[in-house]
């Protein structure tokens, strides 16, 4: 008879921050108990240790308490008697974040690996696990939302829950306390949107919107492999963030960034939400089901290194945006804007001429999830630089097989081969899979693309569309380039349509170049983007004049202007600042965070300056060179004189068509 687990979890004290959990076996296998926490949690490539906020683990059977004994970090193991088994811990939940656990008097959340453990041997072995609230009247109108299986709970609340086995149980986060609750079907499938927080948001327009993402996307795989999909959204002042899930995913959002009543043309905000949704909701289909087959083989208490992690984040992060104009949510003017801006995050990151996008997957572990104040100087991100190399590689497809195959048909065939039958993905397998569907020899490609720091050449798969691009100096204030209000070609020092192949040297304290999968948004539109073409000016739009580049990032936080990054080859770096040096003056001249720009631009390009600053409690004296503002920011356009065939094929590319 194969031994039953039954899991109970209830909030102990909210106040405290404590939830009460408690695992049944009976009859436990013969041998010693070996339980244990996962070191880290799917779709987060760090080592979080959650067993660091497990207190007080005891066990006992009807005979008296048994000895537990912990053997390292996350693991522990106990005799027993052959009698049913109780395990009794706590964990602390102090995490506001959509990995870990958190509990308050206002609301619970929790991950499965943060609470769970798991019974050596009885992994493959179904679940029960029953949810309660927490004691007391305060409590008395908290709800629950998870993905997971009632097993007699009613919806939407407390009470049991069933898991296939581990894996399933650990898969299925759970919200509980006050929320909205907003429903709607794709593919007649069941599908909710929680918001946790204080909102005023327009429920019927997120509900339109995220139908058509949703809709789009199953439209691309050919199917909806599951019978129900839960959004989990806590709204903050301005959190940002997500985790997927097989059957959910958890959000983290800004108040401001969901769409208020009457609201016309969607705010660069509303977009921002809509991609990050976008690109959860992708991953249900693309990392949660197909998956590398290292993370088939291999357990959570370790790292699992791959070089697929640019296949999974970066193929997403190109579809996450691309899907909001294929659905209609944003015009084709606003989807070149957020591309150009994209490109633009890329050519800003010194570290993509250092580091290669196969080892920026397989190093993610100790080197992206761990970054330092000289990261982006040595690494490149594998969601931004991943996204337009799946952009590269979708044009080209359309280009080579004269519009017959694209990205999309090797996607589907990626499903077919691994999403369906659980066969996970061979180190090579994308690239092998990409030809032979395609029928072109990509060899060169991939390697120049995933082996070697060359920036891609993207402008002539764009000109085949119809779109023109350049590079220019970024202007003062957030500049991250866009659709360009001009058509004008002419070639300056501050304008150059070209190879994207722009110098190591970055823009100031204004440019804000996260290492996750965050973008800026763009202005959007609702129409559908058949119907709608950006304007092109026949004069070139008034030019502001760029700021010469000191080559530092200032830290985002506090009052100081105190550098985070110094940039490798930059003036700053030739003077002797660092990360960590709080400016003082520039030619006698206070600085603060808000005149730094205007302070360079006065001085102008090529010119001396000194600059005080304190390292730690002593004034340092520098000098430096001014260094001209580098072409790294992209601006794209509609090519005025394209054949029309080119807007065929861009039609083709916007609508998922071949």
């Amino acid at each position: 008879m194969n031994p039953t687990l039954d899991y109970r979890v209830q909030p102990l004290s909210p106040e405290a921050h404590l939830f009460g959990v408690e695992l049944r076996i009976a009859p436990p296998p013969a041998g010693d108990l070996i339980l244990s926490l996962p070191a880290w949690i799917p779709g987060s490539y760090l080592i979080r240790n959650f067993a660091r906020h497990v207190i007080r683990l005891t066990a006992s059977d009807p005979e008296g308490e048994l000895p537990v004994e912990k053997r390292d970090k996350q693991t522990w193991s106990l005799a027993h008697r052959g009698l049913p088994v109780s395990l009794h811990w706590q964990v602390h939940a102090w995490d506001g974040s959509v990995r870990g656990a958190y509990l308050d008097d206002r609301r619970g959340y929790f991950n499965g690996p943060c609470l769970f453990l798991a019974v050596r041997g009885l992994e493959l072995l179904p679940c029960r696990v029953e949810i309660l609230p927490p004691e007391g009247p305060a409590y008395e109108d908290w709800r629950l939302a998870t993905s997971l299986r009632p097993l007699g709970a009613e919806p939407f609340a407390f009470g049991a829950y069933q898991a296939d086995d581990y894996e399933d149980l650990i898969d299925h986060p759970v919200e509980m306390g006050s929320f909205s609750l907003i429903p709607f079907r794709v593919l007649n499938v069941p599908h909710w949107l929680a918001l946790t927080g204080r909102h005023r948001a327009d429920e019927a327009r997120l509900q339109a919107d995220l139908s058509r993402i949703c809709a789009t996307q199953a439209a691309l795989f050919g199917e909806l492999p599951l019978d129900r999909y839960l959004f989990l959204a806590q709204v903050t002042a301005d959190g940002y963030g997500g985790l997927e899930h097989r059957f959910s995913t958890s959000l983290l959002c800004a108040r401001g960034e969901l769409p208020n009543q009457g609201l016309g043309q969607p705010t660069p905000d509303y977009q921002r939400f809509l991609g990050l949704c976008s690109h959860e909701y992708f991953h249900l289909w693309h990392v949660k089901r197909i998956r590398p087959r290292v993370f088939v083989e291999q357990g959570l208490e370790r790292e699992v290194h791959t070089r697929l992690l640019w296949v999974f984040e970066g193929i997403t992060s190109y579809y996450d945006d691309l899907t909001l104009a294929r659905s209609g949510c944003i015009d084709e003017a606003a989807y070149l804007g957020l591309l150009a801006e994209a490109i633009t995050r890329v050519l800003r990151t010194p570290g993509r001429l250092v580091q290669t996008l196969a080892e920026s997957s397989f190093d993610a572990w100790t080197k992206f999830y761990q970054p330092d104040e000289n990261s982006p100087n040595t690494l490149v991100s594998y969601y931004a630089k991943g996204a337009l190399v799946a952009l590269a590689l979708d044009l080209l497809i359309r280009r080579d097989t004269g519009g017959a195959k694209s990205l999309d048909d090797v996607m589907r065939a990626l499903w077919e081969r691994h999403g369906r039958t659980g066969i996970g993905l061979e180190e090579r397998g994308f690239e092998a899979l990409a030809m032979a569907v395609t029928g072109l020899d990509l060899t060169d490609f991939f390697h120049q693309a995933l082996d070697c720091t060359a920036d891609l050449d993207l402008a002539p798969l764009l000109e085949e569309l119809g779109i023109g691009l350049r590079l220019r100096a970024a202007r003062p204030g957030k500049d991250f380039g866009g659709l360009a209000l001009s058509g004008d070609q002419s070639q300056t020092r501050n304008q150059v349509p070209a190879k994207i192949q722009a110098p190591a040297q970055h823009q100031e304290q204004s440019q804000d170049q996260s290492q996750d999968q965050s973008q800026e948004q763009s202005q959007e539109q609702s129409q559908d983007q058949s119907q709608v073409q950006p304007q092109v000016p026949s004069q070139p739009e008034a030019r502001a004049l760029p700021t010469p580049s000191l080559g530092i990032r200032l830290k985002p936080e506090g009052a100081e202007p105190v550098i985070a990054t110094v940039f490798t080859d930059s003036p700053a770096q030739a003077a002797g600042l660092a990360p960590g040096d709080t400016l003082v003056a520039l030619d006698g001249l206070r600085v603060s965070r808000d005149n730094l720009d205007k302070l360079l631009l006065a001085a102008g390009e090529g010119a001396e300056i000194e600059i005080h600053a304190f390292r730690r409690d002593e004034l340092q004296v520098r000098r430096a060179r001014l260094a001209p503002a580098p072409l790294d920011t992209c601006e794209l356009w509609l090519l005025p004189d394209a054949p029309p065939q080119a807007q065929v094929r861009r039609a083709a590319w916007l609508g998922g068509q071949h």
